[in-house]
């Protein structure tokens, strides 16, 4: 079973410049990762964008369906910005492509040390191989549906959208 990663930049992504204390992006972390994972999985990776989510436009998240629905892999795994992340699997949900799409980030830049970013990707990776076809969010140890997902920023986390009928 192969898996498709996606890479379209946030959090996970961003180096720190130690001169003026800003976070830019330089490359993705991918690779290290997932061989500090020690993965044996079949994973074929493709940058596609490397931005900050509050940046990305429905024409990025136009970007991101379309290698969706045209590679090869039933399973795909998309590394995202946290504050938007929503938005585009509600994006990719209205395309209905019928593969397994899990969305997943991180709170903490991985170059920081104490990321979130590798629990997260482990756990979206699971999912992909595990989920019926579908949009989730893979966040602290748990997918949620497209729908039914939220960040809660005062407390750093997603949970289910209590609100949702």
């Amino acid at each position: 079973m192969s898996i498709r990663l996606f890479v379209t930049g946030g959090t996970f992504d961003k180096e720190y410049n130690e001169l003026n204390g800003q976070l830019f992006f330089k490359d993705t972390h991918i690779h290290e990762i997932l061989k500090l994972g020690r993965s044996r999985l079949d994973i074929n990776i493709r940058t596609l964008m490397l931005i900050d989510s509050l940046e990305m436009t429905d024409n990025d998240r136009a970007i991101i369906a379309e290698s969706c629905m045209s590679c090869e892999e039933n399973r795909i795994v998309i590394t995202h910005g946290t504050d938007t992340m929503t938005q585009t699997a509600a994006f990719l949900a209205q395309k209905e492509i019928n593969k397994t799409i899990i969305i997943t980030g991180a709170m903490i830049p991985y170059k920081f040390g104490s990321s979130d970013g590798l629990f997260n990707l482990g756990g979206a990776l699971a999912f992909a191989q595990t989920l019926e076809p579908g949009v989730y969010i893979a966040m602290n140890g748990r997918y949620f549906n497209w729908d039914n997902c939220r960040k809660d920023k005062q407390n750093g986390i997603f949970e289910e959208n209590l609100g949702r009928l």
